[in-house]
């Protein structure tokens, strides 16, 4: 294990899972927003559904920058931009500075204790968040009509391990010691990535293939973005609870803290961020689960997603082997919408061991009588959480001009 780091963990979590990050987007369904406000962080609001709420001052601002030609130069300046506390650099635009210093700042309920208490949950569950972010969250991410549709058709699309290594970044920023702190990089990364989605909202109407399949007339609106967050740390912690992963309640409210204020840095309006796990539960459960489906666009990204883990390891990490943790973590409907095929050896030890095996791992239970199973679990998290690292070079999230070319 000497060789293994939690930010090898926390980075390739994102790989896999959160490809939402660039390009948040779910579809919307018909069924009436009535999730109430006041289970919000900001406990209360106008309750407007969020299908038809998007971000307008980012959008409004990006759109001119495209429009000017100013981005290719503002792409370049903001490479330099990497920590936190570090200043913009200067020859930015204005417009944009003055939007992007509104945009970094914390918002007035963020709790410094909390996220602190967050870096220890993520030092303790590094292992698990590096599996779930990837094959539980990621996974998912095709089978959400919207985000798929928008991953595939923006211009990240025709380079999806480009836009993994990019993705991977939020999963490793968030779970970082220093994620808020001024040496850090989350507020960097979600300030960015905000930049990103409001380039994919002007973009993507102008393509000559998203429009065909859409159902909405621009993307990633606020509840899109919702949807994207619940398949993250809702899906997460939903799963942990299923394994009975023992989690103190400071440190599983310190969790959904640290998200809470990622989502508000992501330009999620306060009024529907859930303020408890109650609360996001009671979201998801009107806003994710529903519209889950199956899409050609899903199909494809996930037969990418599959394949690329099965370069990185021909023995573990198989696509056989990835697969059939998508049908355990994921279930058998929505691996038969990603034609995973059963794999009967592995189905079979996931059903009967990976609960013992978690029990092991928190010493709830002695060694069990079946080392060669123990080891190969262990086996799997260490290297699925090496994916998709992009360690020889820097990951610089920027903003797009074109959409997917074919």
């Amino acid at each position: 294990m000497a060789e293994f780091s939690r930010r090898h963990v926390l980075k390739a979590g994102g790989a896999l899972g959160a490809l939402g990050a660039i390009s948040m987007a779910s579809p919307a369904n018909a069924t009436p927003w009535t999730w109430s406000p006041a289970g919000s962080v900001a406990g209360s609001g106008a309750g407007v559904d969020p299908r038809y709420v998007w971000d307008p001052e980012a959008d409004q601002l990006v759109a001119s920058l495209i429009t000017r030609g100013d981005v290719p130069r503002v792409n370049e300046l903001l490479r330099t931009w990497t920590k936190n506390g570090q200043p913009l650099p200067s020859g930015l635009p204005t417009d944009l500075r003055d939007f992007m210093e509104r945009a970094r700042q914390m918002p007035s309920w963020a709790n410094t204790g909390k996220l602190a208490t967050a870096v220890e949950f993520n030092k303790k569950r590094g292992l698990y968040l590096g599996v779930l972010y990837g094959l539980a969250s990621g996974m998912m991410s095709t089978v959400i009509p919207k985000e798929a549709r928008a991953v595939y058709y923006s211009q990240g699309g025709a380079d999806m391990k480009d836009r993994i290594s990019k993705t991977a970044k939020l999963g490793y920023d968030i779970g970082s010691t220093n994620a808020y702190r001024p040496e850090g990089e989350m507020i960097v990364t979600c300030v960015k990535t905000r930049l990103v989605h409001a380039a994919v909202r002007h973009l993507l109407p102008q393509s000559p293939y998203w429009p065909g399949v859409a159902d909405e007339d621009i993307p990633i609106s606020q509840r899109d973005m919702m949807v994207t967050w619940h398949s993250l740390p809702t899906t997460v912690m939903q799963k942990m609870n299923s394994w009975r992963v023992p989690i103190p309640a400071a440190e599983a409210d310190a969790f959904l803290h640290s998200w809470q204020v990622g989502a508000h840095l992501l330009g999620i309006q306060d009024e529907y961020i859930p303020a408890s796990w109650a609360e996001a539960d009671a979201q998801a459960a009107q806003v994710l689960t529903p519209v889950l489906a199956p899409t050609p666009e899903g199909l494809k990204l996930a037969d990418i997603l599959l394949n690329l883990g099965a370069e990185v390891d021909a023995g573990i990490l198989s696509k056989p082997i990835l697969g059939a943790f998508t049908r355990f973590l994921l279930g058998d409907e929505i691996a038969g919408w990603l034609k995973i095929r059963r794999e009967p050896v592995w189905d079979t030890l996931l059903k009967t061991a990976w609960r013992p095996f978690i029990a092991v791992r928190e010493g709830l239970l002695p060694f069990p009588l079946a080392p060669e199973a123990y080891w190969l679990f262990d086996e799997f998290l260490r290297k699925a959480a090496l994916l998709f690292l992009s360690e020889a070079r820097p990951i610089s999230i920027e903003i797009p001009v074109t959409n997917r070319p074919s």
